[in-house]
C-alpha cells in the first residue's frame, strides 16, 4: 500500500497528493509518469510526475478529476492508501542526459497549460538546481485556475497569462511567446505540455520563428504499457506510442490532429473497432476494450 501524506485542492477541479512510494522516488526522473490504482478492482490510472523527494521518498501527482475513478480519487485524504503506485515509466526528458556545461548555454522556454503545469515544474525545479535559470509561460482561462504559481517563482523567471486577463498578461501562450520575442528574447529550445490543441499552436507558432519544440503527449495515455495502442500516434513518418516511446518527442513531428481525432474515436466502443480495422497489426491491444487482443 502506498500511503497518501498530503492531499489539497490546487484549483476548481485541480487536486495534489503527496504519496509515500521510496523506490519510485529514488529512481524517477523529470518528464516521467506513474501509473496509480485505487485499489484491487480499480481503472489504472497514468499521470505525470509533478515532484519528488528522494530523502523522504515522495512523490507529489496532480490531476484534474474526468471520470469516475478520477472522481472517487479525488475523494481520498491524507491518511489513505493506493493499492498499486508503479513507476517510474516513459523516458525522461532529453536534457537530463546533456551535458550540464553545454546545457547552461542553452536559451530554454516552459509553457505549460492547465494541468500541464504540474509536468513542467520537475523540469525547471531540475535545471534551477544546476544553475539553469528558464523561462516560463504558465497559461490559464481565468486566475483562479492559475497552479503552482509560487512554486514556479521560486525556480524560474515566471509569466502567468490568462485568457480572459484576470490575471497577470491576458491572451492564449502564443501571444505570451510573441511578446516575449518582440521584448528581445531569444530561446534556443522550447518545451510545451498541455492540453493537445494547445501543443498543436505552440508549435505551429514555433516553427514559424525556428525555435524546436518538445512536447508530451501524456493527454492520450490511458493503460500506459502499451498495451492499449490509445495512445498511438505519429511522428514524422513513424508509428509511436507516447506510454512507451515517449511521452516527450519532437513537437514539429508530431501528427496533431491526427492524435486528436483518434483519441476521440477511441472514447466509443464503435470508433474503436474503426480503429482496429483501419490500423490492423500496429493497432495494439490488451486493454480489454478495444478487442486488440483477442
Amino acid at each position: 500500500m502506498y500511503k497518501i501524506l498530503k492531499a489539497d485542492k490546487l484549483a476548481a477541479n485541480i487536486y495534489r497528493m503527496e504519496v509515500e512510494a521510496p523506490r519510485v522516488a529514488k529512481h524517477c526522473q523529470p518528464g516521467q509518469f506513474i501509473i496509480v490504482k485505487m485499489d484491487e478492482k480499480g481503472e489504472r490510472i497514468p499521470l505525470t510526475i509533478c515532484d519528488y523527494d528522494r530523502e523522504k521518498g515522495t512523490i507529489t501527482i496532480v490531476f484534474q478529476p474526468v471520470g469516475a475513478s478520477t472522481m472517487e480519487m479525488a475523494r481520498m485524504q491524507a491518511g489513505d492508501a493506493f493499492e498499486d503506485f508503479v513507476g517510474p515509466l516513459g523516458r525522461p526528458s532529453e536534457f537530463v542526459s546533456e551535458d550540464i556545461e553545454e546545457l547552461k548555454k542553452k536559451r530554454i522556454l516552459f509553457v505549460a497549460g492547465g494541468v500541464g503545469t504540474a509536468p513542467v515544474y520537475p523540469q525547471v525545479k531540475w535545471l534551477c538546481r544546476r544553475g539553469i535559470r528558464a523561462d516560463a509561460i504558465i497559461g490559464a482561462k481565468t486566475k483562479d485556475l492559475v497552479i503552482l504559481e509560487k512554486e514556479f517563482q521560486e525556480v524560474c523567471n515566471l509569466y502567468v497569462t490568462t485568457d480572459d486577463g484576470s490575471y497577470q498578461r491576458k491572451g492564449m501562450v502564443t501571444q505570451a511567446i510573441q511578446d516575449l520575442i518582440a521584448e528581445g528574447k531569444q530561446y534556443d529550445i522550447c518545451v510545451a505540455i498541455g492540453p493537445m490543441i494547445m501543443m498543436k499552436f505552440v508549435c505551429k507558432l514555433t516553427k514559424e520563428l525556428g525555435i524546436p519544440t518538445i512536447v508530451s503527449m501524456n493527454p492520450i495515455m490511458v493503460d500506459g504499457t502499451g498495451m492499449c495502442g490509445a495512445c498511438r500516434l505519429t511522428v514524422g513518418d513513424e508509428v509511436k506510442f507516447a506510454c512507451v516511446d515517449g511521452p516527450e518527442f519532437d513537437g514539429h513531428l508530431v501528427d496533431f490532429d491526427q492524435a486528436m481525432k483518434r483519441q476521440q474515436m477511441y472514447k466509443t466502443e464503435e470508433g474503436r473497432a474503426v480503429l482496429r480495422l483501419q490500423e490492423g497489426d500496429t493497432h495494439h491491444g490488451g486493454c480489454g476494450l478495444c478487442g486488440g487482443d483477442k
